[in-house]
């Protein structure tokens, strides 16, 4: 095992064991190089692959800050290695789809198991949405909010990480999509038809509006990526 690879090896044993915790500050590199017996280009070394694996946060000039094994470092890494999957239709198609599957498992979810505080918080998110009906900016805002509630239904903190890098993967070509007053009122009445289908404990209505709503808003996606993606004009 070269050098490099067993600091890292440690100082990630040490940060999972809570020995370094998050928010703590590395030690200095001259610390790190007597403690290990290595060279400040093993323990750079070191310190470059904890930060590719989201457990250290670097800073040029600062030592490096640990960050943890939490949910949302483990999604922000997940998220460097599937950027690339949004530079072309057919990359954004299957992140779509994989969005599709998990949200249809969530509404039938939702449907069969939401509390009366869920309910309550779609309606206010619906009524939000509503409200934002013709303001582009809020209705996006509203829109996204909608759906982050049916990630938060299951009490599974990973869910909400997920619908957090959606967010993040896809906003860029979200926000290519039609704007407009006829568009929100669409998507405003299939955020109610989904919300009407889960206060009914309808599993299969609720997952068949969820399914009809993202297709129609892949369809406006979809329109939207074509002439964004294409090559520039040499």
């Amino acid at each position: 095992m070269r050098l490099a690879d067993t600091v890292s090896a440690e100082l990630a044993r040490l940060i999972g064991a809570g020995t370094l915790p998050s928010g703590a500050r590395l030690p200095t590199e001259r610390e790190l190089m007597r403690r290990f017996g290595v060279s400040r280009s093993a323990v750079r070394e070191a310190i470059q692959g904890l930060a590719a694996r989201g457990l250290l946060v670097t800073r040029p000039g600062h030592r490096p800050v640990v960050r943890g094994r939490d949910y949302e470092a483990a999604v922000d890494t997940l998220g460097r290695l599937v950027a690339h999957l949004v530079e072309d239709e057919a990359g954004v198609r299957n992140l779509f789809e994989t969005r599709v599957f998990l949200e249809a498992g969530l509404v039938r979810q939702a449907a069969l198991q939401a509390r009366r505080e869920d309910i309550a918080a779609l309606e206010a998110a619906l009524a939000a949405n509503g409200a934002a009906i013709g303001d582009p900016e809020r209705f996006y805002a509203t829109d996204a909010a909608f759906h982050a509630l049916l990630y938060r239904v299951p009490r599974n903190p990973i869910f909400p990480e997920v619908h957090r890098a959606y967010v993040e993967w896809l906003q860029q070509h979200w926000r290519l999509m039609p704007r407009g007053e006829q568009f929100d009122r669409v998507n405003h009445a299939a955020h109610a038809e989904i919300l009407a289908a889960i206060v009914a404990r309808d599993a299969d209505g609720a997952e068949a509006a969820l399914r009809r709503h993202l297709a129609t808003a892949w369809e406006f996606l979809r329109a939207a990526l074509r002439p964004a993606l294409l090559p520039a004009e040499a």
